[in-house]
Parts: C-alpha cells; structure tokens; sequence
C-alpha cells in the first residue's frame, strides 16, 4: 500500500507509528519520541488500509470497531492523540480529505441533515440519551454533567475532581445570569436534570427543564422528587418550539449542537418570546472556530445523527434580526478536553460494566468517541461558546465585574 505508506508518512513525523498490513509488509513513519509512546498498529485484513483512505474517521473507527485493527503500545486515545498533535489546528494542517467533489457531497448531505424537522428531532435524541442510565453513571460525575467542566488552569495543576470541576461549571453559568430568588428559569435540554436542580439549590428560583430524551426526563423527575423540591423544579418531555412563557431567564447547555442551522432563526425568535422584557439567556455550546463546516460520517451516523456544531458566525447570524442583544461572549478552549479525558479514564476502569450492560463492539465505538472528542478539543478545531443574550441592554452591569462577584459567592455555598 504505498499510497498509504506516503500517506502515514505525511500525518506522522513527531513520534512513531508503525503499521503491520494484512500481508505481514510493514512501513513505519515518525521518529521515536521519549514525548510519545512507540504504537503499533496490525491490520487484520487487506481492505482496512482502503477504508481509512476513502474516509479518515469513519474508515478507523469502524475497522477498529469492528476488531480489525489491533493497537500495541498504548490504546485508542494514545494513537488518536498521536495523530492530532501531529496535525494541530495552529499549525494548518488536517487530517481529512477535502476535494471539490467530496465536499460538495457532503455539503448536500449535510443540508439535509441539519433541517432536524420536528419528526426526526425526537428519534434523534433518543439515538444517544436513551441509552441506559448505567452507562452515564459509570463515567459522568455524580451529578450526571454531560457537558463540558470548568477547570482551574490547562493541566489541572490545582489537581480538583471531576465533580468539583462541574460544580464550578454550574456556578460559572448562574453567575452569567444574575439570577434573584423567585425568578422563573427554563432550562432547554435539560438533561438529567443537575443544572435546574443547582440553580433551585443555590440561588432559590423555580425552574422548568425540558427534554425530549424519555430516560433523562424519568431520572430528572426522579431526582426533584427526592429532593423535595417538584413544586420549584419541573420537567416536562416538550419540544423548545411548543413552550409559553414567560420567563425571566433561560439556560440552554450542551443542546443548541442539535437544533440544526435552518431554525436557528427559528430558536431564537422563539427564546425571545419567551423571555420578560428584562430577561436574559445563556446558551452554552460546543463551536467551530473554523467557520461553518460538516459534520463528519462517523459523528453522524454512530453517535449524534442530526447533529451540528455552529461557528459562532453562523450562531450569532442566526440570532440577527431577533431583537436579542449579544451581550457577552466567552470561549473555552481547553475545559472540554480535560473533561473528556476524565470521562475516558473512568470509561477504561469500568470496561467489564459496559461490557456487561452492551458488548466488547460497544466498548471500542465509545471510547474511539471518547478518545476523538478529548483530542479534537486539546489539538483540533473545536472549542466551547458560551453566548449571553438579553432583550433590554440596561439589565444587566455593563461590566463583567458582577459574573466574578456572583461566582465567588456560588463557590463559597
């Protein structure tokens, strides 16, 4: 395969892959690097090689899904780290093929995917949080954050847990909007129903979470009632669009990557509606900072079909015209690839549990996904975007001394 053999060659220079093929022939690329470990890769069949050139991400995933790579030397996340760091997005390079043809492919396809119509929007979300509860619990923090920490400094020096790390990034958010006990909050995506319980717990408003996974929705309920609190903290299984109001805040995390470019017109036009006039919302998301782009095939059809990660151009376009005022911007870089990293590693300690409640097949899709996302966040082009919006520009402070202040005094609860 000497197409490939060239190919390896351009991806690798900084520490040292080799390659087995199916044949026995081998080819090595890189120089050792005491920085990275030596990693073997042994492909079991003769159509392995021809899958990654056809399509980078998918053809790798699948083989290695499917058990027809073998990894030595390290495991998934070590060669997808290799591989990343090799083609960071500050030097301008990249990892996929991007001819003319290809991309006008994916383009069209990608089209049809992102309109995310009312009937799919459902089906969609149940492809990934309808997945058993046991699974979540064995990687998540306690408190189920299925989004991106808020940490100390980029190594973690501080040396804080996982959960501290999503009890900051709690804190982080509510501190952004000013919340005052009584306010009504809706909480779009609510998950497993943690934010809307921390902002009832810490700043005494009431809060609506709406979901359209049926399992989150059943651990979410679950969880106010234990706590007491089901007359302050509700959740309902409604689409964002069906919703009245008003509502003196919203606080949308980890949801905005699903609700598809074509009604994000749509979105806000909506969250205006229903906020007061003094209102104001938070959305926190994933973001490119590359301009708008596609989501790629394996992302797509195995973990997130339908969803999209905006640029922020395409997300702050979509707000124009609504009458809603950005009125800050904040952009995580690295907070998400020190999460999932966490994730990764407690994913690898209870293998025998996932194993268990899906099967050895399951085990490699999820942490090839694992592994993907943390390195896409510490060497690629995706980063997280929290945007604050507010319908009148004299709510809040018009410097951001009064986020630190409320944060500190969160921290300190």
């Amino acid at each position: 395969m000497k197409i490939f053999d060239r190919v390896l060659k351009r991806l690798v220079s900084q520490g040292q892959l080799t390659v087995i093929y199916h044949d026995g022939s081998r080819s090595t690329a890189g120089t050792a690097d005491p920085a990275f470990p030596a990693l073997t890769l042994q492909f079991l069949d003769s159509r392995v090689p021809i899958d990654i050139l056809k399509d980078p991400r998918l053809g790798m995933a699948e083989a290695y899904i499917d058990g027809r790579v073998i990894i030595e030397g390290g495991g998934i996340m070590e060669l997808i780290s290799l591989i990343r760091v090799n083609n960071a997005w500050e030097n301008g390079k990249s990892i996929s093929a991007k001819g003319p043809l290809k991309r006008g492919f994916k383009a069209l396809r990608q089209t049809l995917w992102r309109a995310n119509h009312r009937s799919r929007a459902k089906a969609n979300v149940a492809h990934h949080y309808d997945l058993s509860g046991a699974l979540y619990a064995l990687f998540l923090d306690k408190d189920r954050q299925y989004s991106c920490a808020y940490w100390p400094d980029a190594d973690n020096q501080a040396g804080i847990t996982l959960e501290q790390a999503q009890e900051d990034k709690k804190a982080h958010i509510a501190a952004k909007l000013m919340l005052e006990p009584g306010m009504k909050v809706l909480d779009i995506g609510c998950g497993w129903g943690g934010m809307a319980l921390y902002l009832h717990r810490t700043c005494g408003v009431d809060v609506t979470g709406i979901t359209l996974s049926e399992e989150q929705l059943k651990v979410a309920r679950q969880r106010a009632q234990d706590a007491g609190v089901s007359d302050h903290v509700r959740f309902e299984l409604i689409d964002y669009r069906d919703m009245e109001g008003p509502f003196d805040r919203i606080v949308s995390v980890g949801m905005f990557e699903h609700v598809g470019t074509a009604h994000y017109r749509t979105f806000f036009n909506k969250c205006r509606d229903l906020l007061t006039p003094e209102g104001v919302m938070l959305i926190h998301t994933i973001g490119r900072v590359d301009g708008p782009g596609i989501t790629d095939a394996f992302t797509q059809k195995y973990i997130f079909p339908g969803g999209y990660i905006p640029a922020l151009s395409e997300m702050l376009k979509g707000s124009e015209g609504t009458r809603l005022m950005v009125t800050d911007v904040e952009v995580l870089r690295l907070h998400y690839g020190l999460t999932i990293r966490e994730w990764y590693k407690r994913a690898m300690e209870h293998k025998e549990e996932i194993v268990a409640l899906y099967d050895e097949r399951f085990f490699r899709l999820w942490t090839f996904y694992l592994a993907g996302a943390a390195t896409v966040f510490e060497h690629g082009s995706m980063v997280n975007f929290q945007v604050q919006y507010a319908r009148n520009r004299r709510t809040l402070p018009i410097t951001r001394d009064y986020m630190a202040q409320a944060e500190a005094g969160l921290r300190g609860r």
